[in-house]
């Protein structure tokens, strides 16, 4: 809590982003009906095999139901947007916002899914799949950029790296998709 005090007041002097132009995730709405696609074919299959096995009951439906509800909470996509200065993911319940002009840490967990961690200097967080961004060319520059802005204000620490990396996947699946419509594969 104090580091967070510390750093507002040393970063009193920069002025928040103007609110420009925003770009988003362009996936974000096919992804999110496959969510609800997935858990509607899950409640349907579940459905229709208990009732031809003749063991359908109000219950079991509420359960059935339940668990399709599970799965799409589990397979619903961030809705990541960004502009001049700023980027935000938002969940169902929730929405994360981090000044990215201001970045102290940019890290790249991998693991089972792979998570991009976003911190700026006033300890706020978020969390986003690297392949957001790989697919959105606009929604990377924007970050990019303003990394870039972070490490020469100084307040980038951590991240030189993981920007390298991301850098070189989105060139190449930009290189990639360049050639699939030129025919020159």
């Amino acid at each position: 809590m104090a580091h967070r005090d510390d750093a507002r007041k040393h970063l009193s002097g920069i002025s928040a982003p103007e609110s420009g132009p925003a770009v988003h995730d362009r996936r974000w709405r096919g992804d999110l009906v496959a969510a609800i696609r997935c858990a509607a074919v899950l409640l349907g299959l579940l459905l229709l095999i208990d009732r031809c096995a003749g063991n359908l009951s109000p219950g079991r439906g509420a359960l059935w139901s339940a668990l399709a509800v599970l799965l799409f909470l589990l397979l619903c996509p961030d809705r990541v947007r960004a502009g001049e200065g700023w980027l935000t993911s938002r969940r169902l319940l929730r929405t994360r916002r981090v000044r990215t002009d201001l970045l102290v840490s940019l890290r790249r967990l991998d693991g089972i899914t792979q998570r991009l961690v976003l911190r700026d200097a006033f300890g706020e967080r978020v969390e986003l799949d690297p392949q957001v961004l790989v697919h959105n060319p606009d929604l990377w520059h924007r970050l990019h950029e303003d990394a870039r802005r972070s490490l020469a204000l100084g307040t980038l620490l951590c991240g030189a790296t993981a920007l390298e990396r991301i850098s070189q996947q989105v060139e190449r699946e930009t290189a990639r998709t360049v050639f699939e419509v030129s025919d020159l594969k």
